[in-house]
């Protein structure tokens, strides 16, 4: 069996304590603490903008304990993981170590954020959420896709508000290959089937921590190669 790794487990089963006006909140107190060039902060200020839209436009409620709310909670955890000096999970050790590279575009930051987020912090979202609300993953889908749309929209903002959009670049440019190399709709059918082995995987802890350090692991090595310098 794999030695595990030890590192700060952002969340877990029904931690949520948080609602989502206070991750707005949050996420906007981050954002006065930290240069608008620094990595987490550009990751922050397109999750925040993206979050502050959805929020004006379904008028976010205060229930704790949606997939939601779960999954912006595991990020926020890793910014506050690594604010005290403990060793964020993989995915995430990528975008912090690079954080201040000046090799690195903007676009890049974001999505390595995004990667981290999908690749890693959904899966165990989905988990939390059904030990919260006493359901299995298969009852969250129409809330999965929902969280979907702002993956998506997380997305397109970086596209669009990055500079990073396929007409701005040439096609022999690094970034453009960077960019086109990863799929968010691949590493979210990826991130719904391992929240289903996941659920599955419950009952027996040692093989679940191995699947979790796995799928962490290799969502920490795409990050780093979505972080490689460019310039």
């Amino acid at each position: 069996m794999a030695q595990f790794e030890q590192y700060a487990d952002p969340a877990g089963p029904g931690t949520a304590t948080v609602d989502a006006p206070a991750v707005i909140g949050r996420m906007r107190a981050f954002r006065s603490g930290w240069p608008p060039r620094d990595g987490v902060a550009v990751f922050n200020q397109v999750y925040l903008a993206v979050s502050e839209t959805l929020g004006r436009q379904s008028g976010y409620g205060t229930v704790p304990d949606t997939l939601d709310v779960l999954l912006a909670e595991r990020y926020l955890t890793v910014v506050d993981t690594a604010a005290v000096g403990l060793r964020p999970p993989a995915c995430w050790r990528p975008l912090f170590q690079y954080r201040r590279h000046p090799g690195v575009h903007p676009a890049q930051f974001a999505l390595a954020g995004i990667n981290a987020h999908i690749g890693h912090d959904l899966a165990l979202a989905v988990v939390d959420a059904c030990h919260a609300l006493g359901c299995a993953p298969p009852d969250l889908e129409e809330e999965f896709d929902r969280v979907g749309d702002l993956l998506v929209m997380l997305e397109e903002r970086i596209l669009e508000d990055l500079d990073a959009g396929p007409d701005l670049l040439e096609v022999t440019d690094p970034l453009t290959h960077l960019m086109e190399s990863w799929s968010l709709e691949r590493a979210r059918e990826a991130s719904w089937s391992a929240a289903g082995m996941l659920w599955e995987l419950r009952g027996f802890p040692l093989l679940a921590a191995e699947f979790r350090e796995r799928m962490d692991a290799g969502a920490g090595l795409v990050g780093r190669c979505l972080l490689t310098p460019c310039r």
